[in-house]
């Protein structure tokens, strides 16, 4: 078992060094719990890249159902991340339902269906993204944090797609609102194309201040968490200094925090807890 959760260690610090730097501020015996549930979420994110066509992508993702409904027994305890997982979950008196609901929202991903409003992409990101803090929280603390998981999840996950958007617009997939593209007149076509306009910039505003607004709805309770959750949401200290980075960026060239940099702001916020939703 050790091996297993060692090998979830090495995948999340080479596929998320965000979380994986952000652990080693939780305390050791609870590192390989988190790391069991940052290594889950890797594989389950990545399952469009892996599988490449829907169908394998389905059966993959309907593999790790089955596994956390202990369906999966055998095969289950000869995969490191399944049997590491499962371990967390059993230890920590964990139930499985926030993972298997992260599992449903991420059937999206396999499909060029774009998302259809705003709406939707809160709900995506609740599903993924907030529910993903709410369980390290609780593998750190024992405690429901979604009156901070919720919106740090959601800004997390707007600051990603944003910094993603050249990707899902080269395979024709599409996690900016449909709605919001309307709103502001901006054609699909365009956007496979890779043209950018006045238009999208004006969407993608838009989606940058409702990711802040959620962050600041993070800001308002990070302090009344216990200090032993804190280090589940140190990745969102990244939040901002990405959107204020995107606001300068063209959205079909947008430019990443440096690395040095993106440790500097965990470690900034590890020693003060006040800025991790700044």
């Amino acid at each position: 078992m050790q091996d297993a959760f060692a090998y979830c260690a090495e995948l999340v610090r080479a596929a998320d060094r965000d979380r994986f730097l952000a652990a080693l501020f939780a305390p050791a015996h609870s590192r390989p719990g988190l790391h069991a549930l940052y290594a889950f979420n890797v594989e389950v994110s990545r399952v469009r890249e892996v599988a490449r066509q829907s169908l394998p992508g389905e059966i993959r993702l309907q593999w790790w159902s089955d596994v956390l409904r202990g369906e999966r027994g055998g095969e289950a305890s000869a995969n490191p991340v399944a049997s590491a997982l499962l371990a967390t979950l059993e230890r920590h008196s964990l139930r499985s339902t926030e993972l298997l609901d992260l599992i449903e929202a991420r059937r999206f991903d396999l499909y060029d269906e774009p998302m259809a409003t705003l709406a939707d992409l809160e709900a995506y990101a609740r599903k993924t993204s907030s529910a993903l803090f709410a369980v390290a929280a609780k593998i750190l603390a024992h405690i429901g944090a979604n009156a901070v998981a919720e919106p740090a999840g959601i800004a997390h996950a707007i600051a990603g797609l944003l910094r993603a958007f050249p990707l899902h617009a080269a395979r024709r997939q599409l996690y900016v609102a449909a709605e919001l593209l309307e709103r502001h007149r901006v054609q699909e076509q365009d956007l496979f194309a890779g043209r950018t306009s006045s238009g999208l910039n004006a969407a993608f505003a838009e989606l940058r201040n409702l990711g802040r607004r959620h962050l600041a709805a993070a800001h308002e309770h990070i302090t009344e968490l216990p200090s032993e959750a804190l280090p589940a949401f140190l990745p969102i200290a990244l939040v901002r200094p990405s959107l204020d980075r995107l606001d300068r960026c063209d959205a079909f060239a947008p430019t990443e925090i440096p690395p040095w940099r993106r440790q500097w702001l965990i470690w900034r916020a590890a020693r003060s807890p006040a800025r991790i939703a700044m």
